[in-house]
């Protein structure tokens, strides 16, 4: 297995390191963030990474889209890190696309992978519960009803969720089991509260009181619902882990440029042995993070049936460094890193949120230990 970007995949990063930039970086964030903007994220922003194929990197071919894998879509997932780009990537071209490949029907493919490829839907899927990521926690039932479903239950921080077109709600059916079902967010029966978090995103929660769904509602193309559910899971956390570890990168860079241009005493704070030893840790610590990270998503492109213990445990340690990453970054900036001022203080944010999204670091440590048999 290559660690090693191919040469496809270079071409992507430079692309996305570049466009990025120019378009949606750390000042782009902070205009959504002052302007108070309803949703969190540009949707002219959305439209162009279609454009560019990005939201159909994981939609086939003859949906529109180009196909090219786990191992690209993180590509791309490290550079929004980088710039802590407000986008529905990974909740809609990510997870959305990988809820319709893994357990859509044919039909369900065929009207929804293509929008997805031309980002005309932003998808929320709608998981947690609870205040903390309980996967099988899972209250909200869909009751049969003639030729559909009756749902009720609530749902919360759903990423992208106050933007939302379409939503992909994990409830229980009669017979106990995990399923996945499309619902309208504009339907009958359906109550948003939009949330601001400390990282300038719009997630929300919704509430679901008897709604009436149809029987295509139900995505019902996998053999195993649930063990659908566990592969979606994994994969959001794979992908997250890759944005988590472009915010510890970028923060990490920021950090040292604030080193080499500080000066104390008439010297460079660079030269400093006790920040030196600091960097130094902290840059071993990102080797590990990056080398977990390529290790999940690869696998999820070559050997799906191995990926649960790497996407896990690429997720325990992008959380754990991009939040030392971060935290570190303010103490080495000094008081000045608390400040609006700075950049730094927004990457902390950033990884402390994006942490919790799909298991923090102990809960994906302790799925480690439990895939291996501890």
């Amino acid at each position: 297995m290559s660690f090693v970007l191919s040469e496809d995949e270079q071409m992507l990063r430079d692309s996305a390191r570049g466009y990025l930039g120019e378009t949606a970086s750390v000042s782009a964030l902070r205009a959504l963030r002052d302007a108070g903007d309803a949703i969190g994220y540009s949707r002219e922003l959305w439209g162009s990474m279609a454009e560019m194929g990005w939201c159909g990197i994981l939609v086939g071919e003859d949906y529109g889209g180009v196909d090219m894998g786990y191992a690209a879509a993180g590509v791309i997932l490290e550079e929004i890190g980088r710039n802590l780009t407000s986008s529905p990537f990974l909740s809609t071209a990510v997870l959305g696309a990988t809820a319709f490949n893994l357990a859509g029907s044919s039909a369900q493919k065929a009207d929804y992978l293509p929008k997805i490829a031309a980002g005309e839907i932003v998808i929320g899927l709608a998981i947690d519960e609870r205040a903390r990521h309980k996967p099988e926690k899972i209250d909200a039932r869909a009751v049969k009803d003639g030729n559909g479903f009756r749902l009720t239950g609530a749902k919360r921080f759903v990423d992208c969720g106050a933007g939302a077109d379409l939503l992909i709600v994990a409830a229980r059916t009669e017979d106990d089991k995990i399923n996945l079902f499309l619902v309208d967010p504009n339907a009958q029966g359906v109550a948003r509260t939009d949330r601001r978090t400390l990282d300038s995103h719009v997630p929300a929660d919704f509430q679901f009181d008897d709604v009436k769904l149809d029987g295509d509602a139900l995505l019902s193309g996998a053999d195993d619902s649930e063990q659908a559910y566990r592969q979606l899971l994994d994969a959001g956390r794979a992908a997250q882990a890759a944005e988590s570890h472009g915010v510890a990168s970028q923060a990490f860079d920021v950090t040292l440029e604030y080193l080499k241009g500080r000066e104390q005493f008439g010297v460079s704070i660079a030269t400093f042995q006790g920040l030196q030893h600091r960097a130094a840790h902290l840059y071993g610590e990102l080797e590990l993070s990056q080398s977990l990270v390529r290790r999940a998503l690869t696998t999820l492109d070559t050997q799906p049936g191995q990926s649960p213990l790497w996407c896990a445990a690429a997720k325990a340690k992008a959380t754990a460094v991009s939040r030392l990453a971060t935290s570190e970054g303010i103490q080495m900036h000094g008081g000045v890193g608390m400040t609006d001022e700075y950049d730094i203080g927004l990457y902390y944010k950033r990884a402390q949120a994006a942490g919790e999204y799909l298991g923090d670091d102990a809960f994906n440590a302790g799925e480690v230990a439990r895939l291996s048999g501890y």
